[in-house]
């Protein structure tokens, strides 16, 4: 066992010289352009976790929901009850393209919600911006997926986070992004019958 220890020890040391010698080289800061997408589950958690985070820090916060619409949720309702100062929510869609049944009221109401995070994002009191399910609206050409890219390229602040989440992101969205996270789907509930669960996925 103590060959054993003496070995993990020497692999140890060499793994984090290595990692130091990397981290050396890490010094710059930004705020971030991210992306979460993909068929999985998770991409909207995963943001909401990121703003527990920002919250801890100090950092103040703002979201945009598209396309949801007023459909209540968990952490919609836990942040406006429990963070109203740290964290300015709004929503700006209607519900999802298959209730609505409604293109120039979703175009609309995606324009409308636009330009309200583009001021978000434009203040730079706020450090981290989340644009959650934006996708699905540039995706159905609601939004015009140039004007997106050039305002987050142009006119982002430098130091404010701004992650935009759903389905299916456009390759301009990805090229233009600092960090792209893939959710990939390997099994679902839904196709078991399984409707949408309180707790897990709203």
């Amino acid at each position: 066992m103590t060959d054993e220890n003496a070995r993990h020890t020497e692999k140890m040391n060499k793994i984090k010289a290595a990692r130091d010698r990397m981290m050396a080289n890490k010094t710059e800061e930004k705020g971030l352009i991210m992306v979460h997408t993909g068929p999985g589950k998770g991409k909207s958690s995963s943001g909401f976790g990121m703003i527990m985070r920002c919250i801890s820090h100090g950092m103040p916060v703002a979201v945009v929901q598209f396309i949801k619409g007023n459909w209540a949720t968990g952490e919609r309702d836990f942040l406006r009850t429990h963070f109203p100062d740290e964290v300015k929510f709004h929503v700006s869609g209607e519900g999802f393209t298959w209730e609505t049944q409604d293109r120039e009221r979703d175009i609309a109401k995606a324009e409308a919600g636009w330009e309200l995070a583009k001021e978000l994002i434009r203040d730079p009191a706020n450090r981290f911006v989340m644009l959650d399910e934006i996708n699905i609206a540039l995706r159905n050409d609601y939004l015009n997926i140039d004007d997106v890219v050039d305002f987050l390229l142009e006119e982002k602040p430098d130091m404010t986070h701004v992650l935009l989440t759903g389905r299916n992101a456009k390759p301009e969205l990805i090229e233009a992004a600092d960090l792209v996270t893939e959710m990939s789907l390997v099994k679902h509930p839904f196709r078991d019958g399984i409707k949408a669960q309180q707790g897990v996925e709203f």
